[in-house]
């Protein structure tokens, strides 16, 4: 198996991924509220944390490697890049995914035309070549980017960093081929199969998945409620960790079907 993952707390099970360029201990302002009502299954993306690179790798390599670790019937919950990934395990064994959680996350997370809740393909392709004359400051630097214009944006980067270094830092070549997964991802045509029960959680200040995306999946998820975090930027968990475990926990709770656009 090539992915890590780390079991914790009891009850319903609950799948948290990651995004890009970070590993499963970014989760760890939510996880001791949750453990308490939920088995978490803290899984490390391929490549990143503790697991292993799968080859080759792509979203379907990725979907298939954390459907490996998880339960058979299970929430996914996916930040950013693990949005993909959750949504992706549903499009593929939907029988195994009881309801999704989107966090920060974009059906396509490049710009295109008709499409302009992403942002510019060039500055992924910045990142690319900004790795090989400082690998370092280059993730440093987009870990910041993730906080900008949050309402508590220090605190969210020192959480944000700390969730990295607590892990080994992911290889370049892992991450050049994750961020090729952002840069070729395009799920827009594929979302109207994806049928479970979704709550979308976004932050109104959000600049890498802008909220206008959050707005698209809700209206074209069939049972899905989006739930705007004001003040958060990318990572509402980080910033809003109560806020952001209350609408959780409700979710978790209803048994009664959602309605399209429902907020």
């Amino acid at each position: 198996m090539n992915c890590y993952v780390e079991i914790m707390g009891q009850g319903q099970p609950l799948v948290l991924l990651h995004g890009w360029g970070m590993n499963s201990a970014v989760w760890q302002c939510v996880t001791k509220r949750l453990a308490a009502n939920y088995r978490l299954y803290l899984v490390d993306l391929p490549g990143m944390g503790q697991s292993k690179p799968v080859y080759p790798y792509h979203l379907h390599s990725l979907a298939d490697a954390v459907a490996e670790v998880i339960p058979g019937v299970s929430t996914i919950m996916g930040w950013s890049m693990g949005g993909l990934v959750a949504q992706q395990i549903a499009l593929n064994q939907p029988d195994r995914v009881e309801k999704l959680i989107l966090v920060g996350t974009n059906p396509c997370f490049v710009t295109k035309p008709g499409w302009a809740h992403g942002i510019p393909a060039k500055y992924f392709e910045q990142f690319n070549e900004r790795f090989a004359q400082d690998f370092n400051a280059t993730l440093l630097n987009f870990l910041t980017l993730q906080c900008m214009h949050a309402k508590d944006t220090r605190s969210t980067v020192r959480q944000l960093r700390a969730a990295f270094a607590a892990k080994h830092t992911p290889s370049q070549d892992a991450l050049n081929q994750a961020l090729q997964i952002l840069l070729q991802t395009d799920l827009r045509e594929e979302v109207a199969r994806v049928l479970q029960p979704t709550l979308i959680v976004h932050g109104d200040r959000d600049t890498l998945a802008p909220l206008g995306a959050a707005h698209w999946l809700v209206m074209h998820l069939h049972r899905a409620r989006l739930r705007v975090m004001a003040g958060a930027a990318h990572a509402p968990f980080l910033s809003h960790a109560d806020a952001f475990c209350d609408s959780v926990e409700e979710f978790m709770a209803e048994n009664a079907p959602l309605r399209t656009g429902d907020r």
